[in-house]
């Protein structure tokens, strides 16, 4: 890709509060993408909505400091998202979470025009534009994180509109993931890995160019529609799990768009993970 690579993050943002710690720290899916895609050498913007509230203008100072183009962020009244987080055995766990104007965010059509301008847009399963994926993916390519909401119906709407998608699986995740697997109708495996490699063929099938399912320290498995690739982890000091998985996301988006294979795209997510799991917050 000739230029300087442009990605666009589009969707949900929240402030970080761990209450033991008395600290908060701004983040979100698309947010740390963006913000890991300007780490990584790249361009990036934002496009979301915050509150009138301290953390509204907080966040998107944060946002703005990082590098990231806040020019699409709106600014609604009332309060920023929040969501409240304790770290137990290095490992997050999130409690309450409070949505505050996120649940008005929609896109105008500027916010379309722009996005379908970039090189990539990514998003994410509490984003709210799974609607208007019809429309981005006529012009650009899109990123979205399902997280590990396997058996969201934001999963049905969206995966044919989107061209990477990702997963994670983890213990949380295991009741659910057995619920879609069902309902795919997969055969019985022996394997956590046959399982994960059986579903990634059948989402792919679904419409996107790749599916990718992180399993923490476990590394990663990816399906392009011809081979399965798997990738372990780079080792490192883990002090704190957030925004690790988003890290993943940008280093191997941010590697596919410079012309890297699967493989060594997967490589470059591991390592941009490693270096967010060494430091409090997602950034």
């Amino acid at each position: 890709m000739e230029g300087r690579i442009r990605v666009a993050a589009v969707g949900d943002n929240c402030m970080d509060c761990y209450d033991d710690l008395g600290k908060s720290f701004p983040g979100g899916n698309p947010v740390n993408v963006a913000v890991y895609i300007r780490r990584l050498g790249g361009e990036a913007s934002y496009t979301g909505a915050v509150g009138t509230d301290e953390s509204g203008r907080r966040m998107v100072e944060a946002i703005r400091g990082k590098g990231v183009d806040t020019s699409h962020v709106q600014v609604l009244e009332g309060k920023t998202a929040v969501s409240h987080v304790q770290i137990v055995d290095g490992d997050r766990v999130f409690g309450e979470y409070e949505e505050g104007v996120l649940a008005d965010f929609k896109l105008r059509q500027e916010d379309i025009s722009f996005l379908c301008a970039q090189d990539l847009v990514v998003t994410g399963i509490w984003g709210m534009i799974e609607g208007e994926l019809p429309r981005i993916i006529q012009n650009v390519p899109v990123a979205f994180d399902f997280a590990n909401k396997f058996a969201s119906p934001v999963v049905d709407q969206a995966l044919p509109y989107v061209t990477y998608a990702f997963f994670s699986y983890d213990e949380e995740a295991k009741e659910e993931f057995a619920r879609r697997y069902q309902s795919l109708g997969l055969e019985p495996k022996d394997s956590e890995e046959e399982l994960l490699g059986c579903f990634l063929e059948a989402v792919q099938s679904k419409g996107p160019r790749v599916v990718v399912v992180t399993r923490g320290s476990k590394g990663s498995l990816a399906w392009d529609g011809k081979q399965r690739y798997c990738y372990g982890i780079a080792k490192c000091e883990v002090v704190d799990t957030m925004g690790a998985g988003d890290s993943f996301i940008a280093g191997f988006l941010y590697g596919i768009l410079q012309g890297r294979s699967i493989p060594e795209a997967m490589e470059a997510g591991a390592e941009n993970s490693a270096v967010t799991l060494g430091y409090s917050g997602a950034w």
